[in-house]
């Protein structure tokens, strides 16, 4: 039976990956950061689809509750999955406008944390296993205008994907990513814009934002058996951007 981790699982992407992953028959360990209203609502959906779940809350850059977070998930059986989802944004605006304790922020939250996540879920699929890392289209777009140092950190998920990816392909672990463009969850607002999606719609090839439940289904695609032959991949999510 997979056991998977997902990351950010409270709300957004990750929590739309937790449930699609419960539907296809995952037992779910959630991490997450404060909102625990949100995490409850998740858990309640996934144990009404017949999976097993908990909810641990973790700050993603602190080894520690890491260390907890996989300690507990294991409580459901042997790892097989980690979806590396726990991100941030910081206010959009001009590079020149960044602050440092924002720089900081993104790059401890989106590079660090999944560095930690995927050192311990490298330790623990013994058996193998799939990790997908939740990149953006930012990573080639670069942001200018909105933030640049976030897109240079997600360049980096890339990197790290590839690098793990080749590392790992001998224990039986793939590595893949999954770059989403403009989707509509609350991390706009959380960036000052909560009508970004409908700002960007015009730019987008394909006229609109995409919607969460579009990104879990690339990475439930990844997690699965149909993707036995995949790693080092990123899986551009971004209705052509």
């Amino acid at each position: 039976m997979p056991v998977t981790i997902v990351t950010g699982g409270s709300r957004g992407i990750g929590a739309a990956t937790a449930r699609r992953l419960a539907a296809d028959g995952h037992d779910i360990a959630i991490g997450y950061h404060h909102d625990h209203d949100a995490a409850r609502h998740v858990v309640t959906d996934i144990r009404a689809l017949g999976r097993h779940t908990v909810a641990v809350p973790a700050d993603t850059t602190d080894p520690d509750q890491v260390n907890r977070l996989f300690d507990t998930a294991e409580n459901l059986g042997p790892l097989t999955g980690l979806v590396n989802n726990a991100g941030v944004t910081s206010p959009i605006g001009p590079f020149t406008d960044l602050r440092l304790d924002d720089l900081r922020h993104v790059i401890d939250v989106n590079l660090v944390g999944y560095i930690l996540c995927a050192q311990q879920a490298a330790r623990r699929l013994t058996h193998g296993g799939a990790i997908v890392n939740i990149s953006s289209a930012a990573a080639t777009l670069g942001s200018p205008g909105e933030y640049i140092h976030y897109a240079a950190v997600k360049a980096a998920t890339d990197t790290l994907t590839t690098g793990l990816a080749k590392e790992l392909a001998p224990h039986g672990i793939r590595v893949n990513a999954v770059a989403p463009g403009v989707i509509r969850t609350d991390i706009h607002a959380l960036s000052g814009m909560p009508d970004r999606p409908d700002r960007a719609a015009g730019r987008i090839p394909m006229g609109r934002a995409g919607e969460p439940d579009e990104i879990a289904a690339a990475v439930a695609w990844l997690l699965g058996p149909d993707a036995s032959y995949t790693t080092g991949a990123v899986v551009r999510v971004a209705g052509g951007l």
